[in-house]
């Protein structure tokens, strides 16, 4: 069974909406924990417009399970990564204009300049994925880069418009998948996966792991968090 990491950004971003105290997605955090989530995500921006660097400390001290800290590849949150040691680091693009991740890195562009970031990461005891577009040369590039993940953008595939459009852009996830899986990396999957597009990707099975926020809080303001992964959980089993 592929496990299920949670993002929490959500939960942050309602408790930004009004600068108050909850709710807290360290909460949400353990919550999901206690439904059975095999992980938990977040994504510390630079901008800080909804995780805040109080949230990532406590979380490390509090996830039992697995903490993925996604950034950018910037000196500031490389250093945080040191300090914080979350079990994963994901190397995001990040634009202070975007209401969320819109794609891929460009890991076969930026190789050099991103050797450093994971080479200083691995020092620390960080393992590294990189949040690639499911396309051949950034995934070989993230086997020379060393890295020890791709999680495969599926953004395209979930916002598809048309069945044809939708079943060219799981080809392509499936392709990607199988090429990443015999280059030897772990293979995670995330953007817009949701309880309806679940299964179709359930079948690709070279996924270990899939990363889920929106849907998941979406459906946890109104079902409650325990509720919303088990329901995730069970469809991805």
């Amino acid at each position: 069974m592929p496990r299920l990491a949670i993002n929490v950004d959500h939960v942050a971003t309602v408790r930004q909406a009004r600068l108050a105290p909850e709710p807290d997605p360290v909460a949400a955090a353990m919550f999901a924990e206690l439904a059975g989530a095999h992980g938990i995500v977040v994504h510390l921006r630079e901008d800080r417009r909804h995780i805040q660097d109080r949230d990532v400390a406590v979380l490390r001290k509090t996830v039992k399970t697995k903490l993925n800290l996604e950034m950018a590849a910037t000196a500031e949150m490389v250093e945080i990564a040191r300090k914080i040691k979350p079990d994963v680091a994901t190397l995001v693009p990040e634009k202070r204009q975007e209401l969320t991740t819109e794609g891929g890195l460009d890991v076969a562009v930026f190789e050099s300049s991103l050797q450093g970031t994971v080479e200083a990461l691995h020092g620390s005891g960080i393992a590294v994925s990189l949040f690639i577009d499911p396309d051949a040369k950034h995934i070989k590039a993230a086997r020379r880069l060393e890295a020890d993940y791709v999680e495969l953008h599926t953004g395209a595939f979930a916002e598809a418009k048309s069945f044809a459009d939708r079943q060219e852009q799981f080809e392509r996830l499936v392709t990607a998948a199988r090429l990443a899986k015999k280059l030897e990396l772990g293979v995670h999957a995330g953007h817009g996966v949701d309880y309806l597009n679940i299964l179709w990707l359930k079948n690709i099975t070279e996924i270990e792991e899939y990363s889920i926020g929106h849907s998941i809080i979406a459906r946890a303001v109104l079902v409650g968090m325990d509720r919303a992964v088990r329901e995730m959980l069970q469809l991805i089993g």
